[in-house]
């Protein structure tokens, strides 16, 4: 195009092959050939790496979002699958006395791969709304102090959600296309796909590794650890105002303990990452999977305040809350143990991870 607007000579970019992928197929990815093409300025010079990371910030949430909703439509697909499917019978007796079988629904494995991912879900959900307001405060508050602590949460916690939540998306998929047995590796029932299609979430606008990286390496630090003291500083005010409230008990436990765990495995980075990089790179996976399972624990506990004041304000009748409630603590019991596994991961430091010679992989 000419500088007046008008049609000018073709420029030397060509589409050269559509690529093959694994998934997203209604995608088309291609690749570009620029033969002698000429290149145009957009925006300041020398601030393109700048507008790439503005960009790149607002991608990664989009991608955590995506990592959930596939989470969600396998999960919501597997659990009308386990209940309508007949094959063995339940462990404790018959549940479908007058049928040949009873559903898989029943049997205690199904409703593991079936809770991990509902308990999963609903705090991905919660995890994504929570930080989506912090968005909106950044960008429409009045108050400085409020716009600070948004920007400096939306930092922290965006390698957080894109990474956690789909590392975690995926694993939920193959658990759901599992719950199908033979059916799901068949493509006709359609669950190969949300595998298929969750799985590029974990490499692209970042790959999760990077995410990481970028968590240890440069959000813990920022403004002198500004961020993640504030975080734990909200923790700790929740945890002390509902302390006393046997009804919300195992949550607050479990979200004194990850955070313990958490403010545990930052101190040790704080102490030993900067000495050793390889250190802080050895960490970061096991340091992120350990913050997103503290942020899931405080939505928990936050989903579950909310869920007992509704059931004593006239909502007693209604099951959501009830289920909330035993999802809550189910993901208390049997997911968030995990945070102890990846505390003592990551404070193994990097000398056995880097021990064996290049050649001898």
């Amino acid at each position: 195009m000419n500088a007046d607007g008008s049609l000018g000579a073709r420029n030397g970019v060509s589409c050269g092959k559509i690529e093959e992928k694994m998934g997203i197929h209604g995608n088309a990815t291609c690749v570009l050939n620029y033969d002698d093409a000429t290149g145009f300025l957009i925006g300041e010079e020398n601030r393109g790496l700048h507008a790439m990371f503005t960009m790149m910030n607002v991608a990664r949430l989009g991608v955590g979002l995506q990592g959930y909703a596939q989470s969600e439509t396998a999960y919501q697909n597997a659990a009308a699958y386990a209940k309508d499917r007949l094959q063995g019978r339940s462990l404790t007796g018959p549940k479908n006395a007058d049928g040949p079988a009873d559903p898989i629904i029943v049997h205690p494995d199904v409703r593991r791969m079936l809770m991990d991912a509902r308990s999963f879900n609903e705090g991905a959900r919660a995890f994504v709304f929570w930080t989506a307001l912090y968005g909106d405060l950044l960008n429409k508050s009045p108050d400085e102090k409020v716009r600070e602590k948004a920007g400096d949460y939306m930092g922290l916690m965006t390698p957080v959600l894109k990474a956690y939540l789909t590392d975690k998306g995926y694993q939920t998929a193959t658990n759901c296309q599992q719950v199908y047995g033979g059916h799901g590796y068949i493509e006709e029932w359609g669950m190969s796909q949300f595998v298929r299609d969750s799985r590029i979430a974990m490499i692209y606008e970042g790959a999760n590794g990077i995410q990481g990286l970028d968590l240890v390496g440069r959000k813990l630090a920022a403004n002198g650890g500004r961020a993640i003291f504030a975080f734990f500083n909200e923790l700790d005010q929740f945890i002390a105002e509902h302390d006393d409230d046997k009804d919300l008990k195992p949550f607050i436990e479990g979200l004194k303990s990850a955070k313990d765990q958490l403010q545990e495995g930052t101190q040790w980075l704080m102490a030993n990452g900067m000495s050793n990089f390889d250190n802080a790179g050895a960490a970061s996976h096991d340091y992120l999977h350990l913050f997103g399972l503290t942020a899931f624990a405080y939505m928990w506990a936050l989903m579950a305040k909310a869920s007992l004041h509704a059931k004593a304000n006239g909502g007693a009748a209604d099951p959501f809350y009830d289920a909330k409630l035993k999802t809550g603590r189910y993901f208390v019991e049997r997911v968030l143990p995990e945070t102890a596994a990846h505390l003592a991961k990551l404070k193994t430091g990097s000398q056995s991870l880097m021990a064996l010679a290049a050649d001898a992989f």
